[in-house]
């Protein structure tokens, strides 16, 4: 990624366009970009800017999902109620319309830059364990999917161990994807909860074992 960042002038850029690439026809607002890339408003605007002049996205009109949080009320209070208070509050999905970008189909180059961002870009391996170093005592981590481009596989990232944080976990996650241009399936599991589920041949876990992977720690001896 930091040879990609060099050749095209901006890590930002990059992480950018990876988005857009592996989401061909999904809309994205600012902030939603932000997030997903890890990349600040200020730098965004400008990256975006450059990429519209480019012609590989452009604006887009779209309805956005947004979770909105309902707060309850009790009916008023009786001889035979409580005082009126608050219920905990209810998650209502509402739709908002919002402007955003979607990469323009008719970019001539989306192809050449598909193959070369995502098809041609592999993981770096000493990278990822770095970026899962401080999640807890890690004892096995494989990679399948999105990492070595095999559409089939069950989960993209399988992290066994013990004491896992999983705030931190998640950030880590959170990073990668930012990386890849796409969210990812992962799946966790404690070390005990893991080789018990290989002794009773979970489908999980032997779904995973026995179709196309790559080891980046093994403790475990696998």
């Amino acid at each position: 990624m930091e040879t990609l960042g060099k050749l095209f002038g901006s890590f930002a850029r990059v992480k950018i366009m990876k988005l857009f690439l592996s989401n061909e026809e999904a809309p994205f607002d600012n902030d939603d970009i932000s997030k997903r890339a890890k990349v600040s408003l200020p730098i965004l605007r400008k990256e975006l800017n450059l990429l519209n002049k480019a012609g590989f996205i452009k604006k887009r009109i779209f309805y956005k999902e947004i979770k909105k949080k309902i707060e309850k009320t009790n009916p008023p209070a009786t001889a035979r109620h409580k005082r009126a208070g608050t219920k905990p509050a209810e998650i209502k999905i509402i739709k908002k319309k919002t402007n955003g970008w979607v990469l323009d189909e008719k970019f001539v180059y989306t192809m050449p830059l598909y193959n070369l961002l995502v098809n041609m870009t592999s993981f770096n391996s000493s990278s990822i364990t770095k970026k899962l170093n401080k999640v807890g005592k890690l004892k096995l981590v494989l990679v399948a999917g999105a990492f070595i481009h095999n559409p089939d596989s069950r989960v993209d990232i399988m992290v066994v161990g013990d004491g896992l944080k999983s705030g931190a976990l998640e950030n880590a996650i959170s990073v990668l994807e930012s990386e890849m241009g796409k969210e990812l399936k992962y799946v966790v599991f404690k070390t005990e909860d893991f080789k018990y589920r290989m002794n009773v041949y979970d489908k999980l876990v032997r779904d995973i074992l026995d179709y196309p992977h790559q080891k980046i720690i093994n403790r475990l001896n696998l």
